[in-house]
């Protein structure tokens, strides 16, 4: 399954990418809000080689559909750890999220600790008040659902440009691609469900950022931190506060980048994640799948 397919989880179409040999250590890619499993395509050809990775749009997310339940973070992770199950993948895994998917993938790791190697948290969600203006919008009556009825191309294009430094980057193709997600039916209504679950108007939510940074820091689990230092959607001075949070953790801020450093500077993140990978011990016990390990491999 190299390119995106759809598997039924719990009644309900999710859109998959799964790539790369059985043996090698399972990472689970997660996006962030308003996004889809294509933030991680430059990704698959540098990393499918040496992990078995597993790329999904989160339910209400991209091209998945809703689930009948209200979205909040802890479905979304329930949501994570079901589409594992559909694919019969019982190894702990290595979680790797952006933005919300950090968020999400932390809520993984605490829900099911068992089923958690490693996490990577990229420019992620859950390290401080301060979140771009547009997102703080769609926590507000009625401007939210203006800004998520139809999203005009010209505001498209504005919003990818946000997440990169490299103009270049917010491609046409990635602007249409914006707008074919925002027709799905379910996108405007997930989009402010989780928005207004995290957030309000005057920045992301304390309470629920606080329990589940204290809950997953107690987890121990190895951890990469990973920032650009020219976030526009979450600003790197947040990095201080997850190195706090996860005082054991790596961490790496790249200079020039801005929120999605997978994207940007695909190379470096590729191998920083790999080296970091490469230093996590693998799982034993039941479930558990020996391989080579990760730096092995890449020699």
């Amino acid at each position: 399954m190299s390119s995106p397919a759809f598997v039924v989880v719990q009644g309900q179409r999710v859109r998959v990418r799964v790539a790369g040999p059985l043996e090698c250590p399972p990472v689970v890619l997660i996006h962030g809000i308003g996004r889809t499993l294509d933030d991680w395509a430059e990704q698959f050809p540098r990393l499918s080689s040496r992990c078995r990775l597993i790329a999904l749009d989160l339910p209400g997310c991209g091209f998945s559909q809703r689930a009948p339940q209200p979205t909040t973070l802890t479905f979304l992770a329930q949501a994570v750890v079901d589409v594992l199950n559909e694919l019969s993948e019982a190894r702990p895994v290595h979680l790797v999220g952006n933005s919300l998917g950090g968020a999400v993938a932390m809520q993984v790791a605490v829900t099911e600790p068992s089923r958690v190697t490693s996490l990577t948290l990229v420019d992620s969600a859950g390290f401080g008040k301060e979140v771009a203006l547009a997102l703080r919008l769609l926590a507000v009556p009625l401007i939210g659902e203006a800004l998520t009825a139809r999203l005009p191309r010209w505001f498209a294009r504005v919003s990818e440009r946000t997440l990169f430094v490299d103009p270049r980057l917010a491609t046409e193709a990635r602007v249409d691609h914006a707008l074919a997600v925002s027709r799905q039916p379910a996108t405007g209504s997930v989009m402010l469900e989780i928005a207004r679950s995290l957030a309000t108007l005057s920045g992301v939510s304390a309470a629920w950022r606080t329990d589940l940074l204290r809950a997953a820091a107690d987890l121990e689990l190895p951890t990469l931190l990973v920032w650009g230092d020219r976030d526009r959607v979450l600003p790197h001075t947040h990095l201080q506060s997850a190195r706090a949070a996860f005082p054991k953790a790596e961490s790496e801020l790249f200079p020039g980048v801005g929120h999605m450093p997978q994207i940007e500077v695909p190379d470096a993140f590729a191998e920083r994640f790999l080296d970091f990978l490469g230093g996590v011990p693998q799982p034993t016990g039941p479930g558990a799948v020996r391989s080579p390990s990760v730096r092995r491999q890449a020699e």
